[in-house]
């Protein structure tokens, strides 16, 4: 998308209005006069104007586009541009103030400095070709400017303060240290420029790690000779931070799924996924990269084909809907046989309540009530019902373990009607653990969905009662006696947790209700555990 007329116009003129202020540091450095700090104040307003033309206009042209001319990216990498240019123009201004402070101004290294800021003028010089053209490699340019000015700088920080003790005017020495701070700070601004075009060319936001990343890892597509040839598309953000995009190389649909974010996070993903595989081979994506950078990581995964459990139950046949959940079940029943362990793990659902109560809270103080009286009834706080049944839970056995997804939402779950096939994304919680976990989180994962159209909420619910029936069954085989216990202590934990990603008050209120009812239900039939049902009925309703 071409740029309107105005907004080139102003951004050519904000262009060369900073390296007017460049080239006024630099002939100030070279040889400083009192009229050049006050010939920079005056065009302290013009540089002002431009960059807040620049914002009006680009707003303007983006409210007035047509949805399918819109490129709300490209707007936004030049309002960053702008702001950056502005915010050199400002270091400028300050750099040549913290020089006029200088009692002996022959201190000034000219030539270190002078090197510094050519530097910043040549990465200036290239932002205006670079966003046109979208020109990725020039864009990595101008950011690698930030590191060279980080290296200059760290090398004039060390010798200054082995020098300062030997100074006989200090505070000159700690001026001219914070001249080239400024001088330094001008990388930062160029880096955010770099990052602003890469992301117009990409088609969304792309930090230079990230870029770098999404670089090294499409060599691993035999599709792809070069990054020029990729589009990116964003599908998803996790809650844990990780951005998702979909890879393609011109084609139909998606070659991979490029995923990034904390390295831990995605160090864990990779070996859950490596795990996954030996227990049953072909259910987790095939992971065709790893890279890591700092303290950041990307993967690049196998694209699986088919729809999301979430997407067919919204907008899918019943038969469809059917036959994604008799394959999903088909599934877990071989995971859970072939992955038992004797070894048992107690979920301890009430302690994971209760680390993230404060979040809960947070979202919704309404929550956190104290407790009250009607009449001669007391009733109790939510804190007390949640330590009273933190202590019910530690009788509770947990019979055996498998090996579970750890974040079973019906949107980690995908079924291929083609290959009749169920596979597992987003992996890196999977563990051994009690199965009820993720029956549990599956279920509420359904009813959260905020979608209240009669017929979809009357499947979610039809759903729902059938996951449980399933589940039962399996429990009965396996003589799981504390199943309809751990089932309700889990449901508590994922109805009350999941508020946290609900801001509508009704349904909130109605899943935070639902783990009190269920507390209440638990304690009040303590004595006669071995009898108590879920009342699964009352829970999920139409």
């Amino acid at each position: 998308m071409t740029l309107p007329k105005s907004i080139r116009e102003n951004l050519h003129f904000l262009l060369a209005e900073t390296d007017a202020h460049l080239g006024l540091l630099k002939e100030y450095l070279t040889l400083p006069t009192a009229g050049i700090p006050t010939r920079l104040i005056d065009r302290q307003g013009y540089v002002e104007n431009l960059r807040l033309s620049i914002h009006n206009h680009c707003l303007r042209a983006l409210a007035s586009s047509k949805d399918e001319e819109a490129d709300p990216q490209r707007f936004r990498a030049v309002e960053a541009i702008a702001t950056q240019l502005e915010r050199i123009a400002e270091l400028c201004r300050d750099a040549v103030l913290q020089g006029s402070h200088l009692q002996d101004k022959g201190q000034l290294k000219v030539k270190d400095y002078l090197e510094m800021l050519d530097r910043v003028s040549n990465g200036v010089e290239w932002i205006e070709p670079a966003l046109e053209e979208k020109d990725t490699r020039r864009a990595l340019k101008i950011g690698k400017v930030e590191q060279h000015l980080d290296q200059a700088y760290q090398k004039q920080l060390s010798q200054s303060i082995r020098s300062l003790k030997k100074e006989k005017r200090p505070a000159d020495r700690i001026s001219l240290i914070l001249l080239a701070h400024r001088i330094e700070q001008m990388g930062g601004a160029l880096l955010r420029i770099s990052e602003a075009i890469i992301s117009d060319a990409m088609g969304q936001h792309f930090n230079t790690e990230r870029y770098h990343a999404l670089n090294a890892s499409i060599d691993q597509l035999s599709s792809v000779d070069d990054i020029d040839q990729v589009s990116v598309e964003k599908i998803a953000e996790t809650r844990s931070g990780s951005a998702i995009s979909g890879v393609s190389a011109g084609g139909d649909g998606y070659d991979a799924i490029f995923k990034d974010g904390q390295k831990r996070k995605l160090k864990e993903e990779r070996a859950r996924v490596k795990d996954w595989h030996e227990i049953i081979p072909g259910l987790a994506p095939k992971i065709l990269s790893y890279h890591k950078q700092g303290e950041s990581a990307a993967l690049l995964v196998e694209h699986l084909a088919g729809e999301t459990f979430e997407q067919i139950l919204l907008h899918g046949s019943d038969k469809l809907l059917q036959e994604a959940f008799d394959h999903l079940t088909r599934t877990l029943k071989r995971i859970w046989i072939e992955t038992r362990s004797k070894k048992p793990v107690a979920a301890g659902y009430m302690k994971q309540l209760a680390k993230r109560m404060e979040t809960v809270y947070t979202v919704h103080p309404e929550f956190n009530q104290s407790a009250s009286r009607i009449g001669a009834a007391k009733l109790a706080s939510f804190d007390q019902l949640l330590e009273k049944t933190e202590r019910l839970e530690a009788s509770v056995k947990t019979p055996f373990s498998v090996y579970i997804h750890g974040d079973f939402n019906v949107d980690n779950i995908i079924y291929d009607p083609g290959e009749g096939r169920i596979n597992f994304i987003d992996l890196h919680r999977s563990r051994y653990m009690d199965y009820l976990q993720d029956v549990t989180v599956f279920m509420v994962s359904n009813y959260r969905l905020q979608v209240f159209e009669p017929r979809v909420r009357r499947r979610i619910v039809e759903l729902c009662h059938a996951f449980y029936r399933f589940t039962r069954d399996f429990a009965r085989k396996q003589d799981d006696e504390d199943f309809e216990v751990r089932l309700a202590l889990g449901l508590i934990r994922s109805f009350t947790t999941s508020t946290r990603f609900i801001l509508d008050k009704s349904l909130s209120r109605a899943m935070f209700l639902r783990a009190i009812y269920l507390m209440e239900r638990l304690l009040a039939a303590e004595a006669e555990r071995k009898t108590f049902k879920t009342p699964i009925q009352e829970i999920f309703v139409g």
